[in-house]
């Protein structure tokens, strides 16, 4: 198959060679940009443990300015991706559960002791209601948004072309992104209708469903591999 991934760098690239692999051929256009938010304040520092629902977390806290203060946390991430990523930062104790924010609270509440404080690096545009989760199972929860989701604006005119040359799929990795592409695809029917859009969950479908797109799929668990096995082999 013909497919577009327009997730943000580095991982839309990852995921491209991942498609490549199994004999797709990938057109990587970003429609969204990550961007640290270095100003957020973190606290005073009198946490037990670290929440990320995302690997974005991961290199906007490398930047931050109070990343040394946090190193020592043990960290708990939705899935294997985000831990990888919080390791690879310098974070030393990682544990991760099975990919959606309800998991990650299960994990939480058998490892931890409710009444412990802990720090969620968020993003802006999130889903679900970790924080409200956890404080009703006893904990307190300090959100702090780290890294939010940029538009990239207008639909590029290259992926306008690739789009009119005959894409077959476009790959929705968030929310934020299935509206990025909606937003982007406003004039352009074709690119609406006509590929098959496979998405992350069903939040994530949401806005494609919307505005009418007739070939929605999502993926059966929230990860990258449930994602790409909706693909049909080429």
């Amino acid at each position: 198959m013909r497919l577009l991934v327009t997730r943000p760098e580095p991982d839309a690239e990852r995921t491209a060679t991942a498609l490549r692999a199994r004999g797709h051929m990938v057109v990587v256009i970003p429609l969204l940009r990550i961007e640290a938010v270095e100003s957020a304040e973190l606290g005073p520092g009198t946490f037990a443990a670290i929440l990320v629902t995302s690997a974005n977390a991961a290199p906007a806290v490398v930047r931050h300015r109070q990343f040394a203060q946090f190193r020592a946390l043990p960290v708990f991430a939705v899935g294997e991706r985000s831990a990888q990523a919080m390791r690879a930062a310098g974070f030393a104790d990682v544990s991760f559960a099975d990919g959606d924010a309800g998991d990650l609270a299960r994990l939480v509440t058998e490892r931890l002791k409710p009444g412990m404080v802990l720090l969620h690096l968020a993003g802006a545009d999130r889903s679900g209601n970790l924080g409200g989760t956890l404080s009703a199972r006893g904990f307190v929860v300090h959100t702090t948004v780290i890294y939010r989701a940029v538009a990239a604006g207008a639909f590029p005119p290259v992926a306008a072309e690739v789009v009119a040359g005959g894409i077959d799929g476009v790959l929705h990795f968030s929310r934020r992104s299935a509206e990025a592409y909606v937003s982007a695809v406003r004039d352009d029917e074709r690119a609406l209708k006509k590929p098959a859009h496979f998405c992350l969950s069903a939040h994530v479908s949401v806005p494609l469903a919307q505005a009418g797109a007739p070939d929605v799929r999502v993926a059966p668990q929230p990860t990258e591999a449930a994602l790409i096995a909706l693909i049909p082999a080429p």
